[in-house]
């Protein structure tokens, strides 16, 4: 038997420590990450520790290089680390297969990426259904759930439409809505405002900025300030460490 198993047994301390381990939903630990090339090696990530607690809209800073997107990409199990530990929603993702990974994507993660990565040959509806049945859910369902986010991110007219015929702004609205339709966990965003206009990058924030107000947990990877001003948290980074998790301590 734990303290934590002993209310009456823990201090003010023990339950602050518990609660954030709680809520914690993602936890990066001493985390590093090399590539291989033709000069030398790559250091991208030199012992990354990233805590990120459930509710929050984080947004992670640094000068190109520094190991950003990478961090992303080991967080959403695209790539693998070398060393360290990352633990999404209570579960370890590192060391895990490929199998196992595509599972958790799908079932904890949406992503959002700088150029939409929508699929041109169906219509907005069919982007957004498809994650869902790809999970497992019914058509029915899925298509419920995609037209109602499809309502809630201003796309209700466009359903029927191909991505091609849509402005910037409304592609990404349309990635987003795509990233949602699993009702992910984490929403993981990198440079989403990135191939936007001013008009179609604040669509977009005030979006994450509704999803957020409704307790959704953003990660957003940016280089600019004025983007990362959206967030509740900004965490920096450079030479492939985080250097200010913007904790304040």
């Amino acid at each position: 038997m734990t303290v934590a198993d002993r209310p009456e047994l823990m201090d003010d301390h023990d339950v602050e420590r518990d609660r954030i381990v709680t809520e914690a939903v993602l936890t990066v630990t001493g985390v590093r990450r090399t590539f291989e090339a033709d000069l030398a090696p790559v250091r991208a990530l030199r012992g990354a520790d990233l805590t990120v607690t459930r509710g929050e809209f984080v947004a992670i800073m640094g000068p190109s290089g520094c190991g950003k997107s990478t961090l992303l990409s080991l967080v959403a199990g695209l790539d693998t680390a070398d060393e360290g530990e990352i633990v999404v929603n209570g579960d370890v993702i590192t060391g895990r297969d490929a199998d196992w990974l595509a599972e958790m994507r799908r079932a904890e993660i949406g992503m959002v990426f700088q150029f939409f990565n929508l699929l041109e040959g169906m219509t907005a509806l069919e982007n957004v259904t498809l994650p869902a049945l790809l999970a497992g859910r019914r058509r029915r369902a899925a298509e419920t759930r995609a037209r109602d986010l499809l309502d809630l991110l201003g796309l209700g007219d466009k359903a029927s439409v191909m991505p091609a015929t849509l402005s910037g702004g409304y592609r990404q609205r349309l990635a987003i809505a795509r990233a949602l339709a699993n009702e992910p966990t984490l929403l993981l965003a990198d440079e989403p405002t990135g191939a936007l206009d001013s008009d179609g990058g604040r669509e977009v924030l005030e979006l994450f900025r509704r999803l957020h107000h409704d307790g959704q947990t953003i990660v957003m990877v940016t280089h600019s300030s004025e983007v990362a001003a959206a967030a509740d948290r900004l965490v920096r980074m450079r030479d492939g460490r985080v250097v200010d998790d913007g904790s304040g301590r």
